[in-house]
């Protein structure tokens, strides 16, 4: 005999559904396009710099799906088919045999960026 589950609730979801409403109306591409280009900025900073090529390179791209909004950086200084800003981050090999150790530089600077879109984020849940 299959079992039977029954949810009951009382009350109004008046705080969830002024929420949902306030989150539907909002400009999603506007505030993510700010924090674009935070990120960029905030990357390019960071960007070890022998040239200053790798740290002028970044870039991000806001792209929308079905059920999803998302924020993509990325770096366009490649040569040889070597992404520059990956080596810098993990390092890499040299020619004659040696190696290069890599610097996080990335992580360091997108954490502030992060937390400010966590912070707004949670703010706008509050407010419900």
């Amino acid at each position: 005999m299959p079992k039977i589950i029954v949810f009951r609730q009382k009350g109004k979801f008046k705080k969830t559904s002024g929420f949902l409403k306030r989150v539907s109306r909002m400009d999603l591409d506007a505030v993510l396009d700010e924090y674009g280009k935070k990120g960029v900025a905030a990357l390019a900073e960071a960007t070890p710099k022998d040239t200053g090529k790798t740290a002028a390179s970044w870039n991000y791209r806001v792209t929308k799906g079905a059920d999803s909004i998302v924020i993509t950086w990325s770096n366009t200084n490649v040569v040889d088919d070597v992404p520059i800003a990956v080596i810098l981050q993990y390092g890499h090999s040299t020619r004659n045999g040696g190696y290069v150790e890599g610097v996080d530089y990335i992580n360091p600077a997108m954490k502030p960026i992060f937390e400010e879109i966590a912070r707004k984020a949670w703010r706008e849940v509050q407010r419900g």
